[in-house]
């Protein structure tokens, strides 16, 4: 039997990262869903950074796998879409309206379906720059929700934190847009190529 390829590692250190990061996340979710915003905000910053450390260490390492290309966009999309229901879902003001949250569930689940359709030719359908933006914007969003309704009267927490917010996920969305739109015609061109 022969060793495998590097690509088809499957124990690699970037992989197991991303594992945590799933598991993190669902804590972050269970957070958001029983109020506790300061444990909500600390568990998403921890997934977010952690999936920043887990593509260095991919890159710097040479520990790239078809695993860990398709399970690392895939652990941030359900980071970032279940934090986007659950905050669109809370009632009150929030930055975060449900339409928001629809866009972004959608973009992620065509985007998702193309990848590993693309992966399963044998194309690297890596993030582009856009979006790893979305990715930055979406999380930005998601965390100054959280640090508004962790700190509701305080000056971070307060009106002009929950205008950077509703900006913030303005901006995530149409970079949600945008990026899934440039997806579609790089992988519509590599098909037709």
């Amino acid at each position: 039997m022969s060793a495998p390829d590097g690509l088809d590692r499957v124990w690699t250190v970037p992989n197991v990262l991303s594992g945590l990061r799933l598991v993190v996340a669902v804590g972050c979710f269970v957070a958001i869903e029983r109020g506790a915003f300061p444990w909500a905000l600390g568990l998403f910053l921890t997934a977010a950074l952690t999936d920043w450390v887990d593509g260095w260490w991919a890159r710097t390492f040479d520990q790239i796998s078809r695993l860990g290309r398709i399970f690392d966009p895939l652990v941030d999309k359900v980071l970032v879409c279940g934090a986007f229901v659950l905050l669109a879902g809370r009632g009150g003001e929030s930055a975060i309206a449900p339409w928001m949250a629809v866009v972004v569930v959608v973009r992620e689940l065509v985007v998702t379906a193309v990848r590993a359709e693309m992966e399963r030719l044998g194309h690297d359908f890596s993030a582009g720059l856009s979006g790893k933006l979305k990715m930055v914007l979406q999380c930005a969003a998601v965390v100054l929700e959280l640090a508004a309704r962790t700190w509701p009267g305080a000056d971070c927490g307060g009106p002009a934190t929950r205008w950077l917010a509703t900006g913030t996920a303005w901006a995530a969305v149409a970079a949600t847009a945008w990026s899934g739109a440039e997806y579609l015609v790089v992988a519509a061109r590599r098909l037709d190529g």
